[in-house]
């Protein structure tokens, strides 16, 4: 009995604070003064002079979520490229690629190396530990940002065509 209470109690109180959600909107207008400033207000007492702006709802979808209908197609005038040029520049983008990949590898290796290096160095120098965690940080820190590239730059030749 008592968790079928708590569980109302629970649901009352989640519509209660999910209520206000329905209700939010507000007006927005545009102001602009003798100087041709403008200024954007919600308040309708401040809004004498202005132009209401008519804003849309926001048309989100979830990541990766395709919309459903038409497409937006592109127009008559749009350039094109012959399959041939496209996969030139394919070929060109996945070589890019590469290069970056080998030189964020060195990069990477070069900061695991100097970050080893300085832990090597902590071993026998240093005997307050949080000066210790001090000095490595930044090394940390490059090794992370080298393993990052390094991630995001694989995940991007996979991509590639």
């Amino acid at each position: 009995m008592r968790s079928a209470v708590i569980v109302q109690t629970r649901l009352a109180l989640t519509l209660l604070l999910a209520l206000p959600a329905f209700w939010a909107h507000a007006d927005i207008w545009e102001c602009v003064d003798e100087s041709g400033n403008k200024r954007f207000t919600n308040i309708q007492s401040e809004a004498k002079g202005c132009k209401l702006l008519n804003v849309a709802p926001v048309n989100t979808l979830p990541s990766g979520a395709k919309p459903r209908g038409k497409t937006a197609e592109a127009p008559k005038n749009f350039p094109k490229v012959d399959s041939e040029t496209q996969k030139r520049r394919d070929n060109d983008r996945r070589r890019i690629l590469e290069q970056e990949l080998a030189n964020e590898q060195k990069l990477l290796d070069q900061a695991r190396k100097a970050l080893s290096e300085q832990e090597s160095m902590r071993l026998g120098s240093e005997r307050n530990y949080q000066r210790v965690l001090e000095r490595l940080e930044p090394y940390k820190k490059q090794v992370r940002l080298h393993e990052d590239n390094v991630a995001n730059l694989k995940r991007e030749l996979a991509g590639t065509k």
